[in-house]
């Protein structure tokens, strides 16, 4: 599988297919800065390879929650300003003030530079009002919060990334929201 990388992927793939009573007999995994490139041959714990359309079906769609299950979720804020002593804390705190519940966050220093990106909601879990947000800029400052997407108002647009199983035998192409399975060979 391609798609891109995120913390734990590997670990919720392999459990996924552990709880299925699928054993990864050879794997090769790579990953880049935002891409992960894992590729697994396995079988059933019993040795089998995996018999039907049917199976292969269910071990897809179970992939497939596995990958998505840890996805980022709410309105995706980028920061970029010059790093500071105390810069992170101040930002959490005018979040926190404002009623924003950090999901998750990237964060991230380069020549003195800090680009960090915050995944938020409403304390209730609900998209942010973007009055909020409008209300944090002119705190932060407009160029310095930028809101790269915002999943209340669009979905994403779907990235090329794909996923690919390695299984025993040909599969047909099938397209998912974020990835795409490809042709596989074993």
């Amino acid at each position: 599988m391609r798609a891109k990388d995120r913390p734990k992927l590997l670990f919720d793939i392999v459990c996924t297919l552990t709880d299925m009573q699928y054993v990864v007999f050879h794997g090769v995994v790579q990953t880049t800065r935002m891409e992960a490139f894992q590729e697994f041959y396995i079988r059933h714990v019993d040795g089998f390879p995996i018999s039907s359309e049917a199976e292969r079906e269910r071990l897809v769609q179970c992939l497939e929650a596995a990958i998505e299950r840890r996805a980022s979720e709410g309105m995706e804020l980028e920061l970029c300003t010059e790093d500071r002593i105390g810069l992170l804390s101040d930002i959490t705190r005018i979040f926190r003030e404002n009623s924003l519940c950090i999901k998750r966050a990237e964060i991230s220093t380069e020549d003195g530079k800090a680009r960090d990106t915050f995944y938020v909601t409403d304390v209730t879990g609900n998209p942010v009002d973007p009055k909020i947000i409008d209300s944090i800029r002119r705190q932060i400052g407009d160029k310095v919060l930028k809101v790269k997407h915002n999943s209340s108002l669009s979905p994403k647009a779907p990235q090329p990334t794909t996923i690919g199983f390695l299984l025993g035998n040909f599969f047909k192409a099938r397209s998912f929201q974020n990835f795409k399975l490809i042709r596989s060979y074993s």
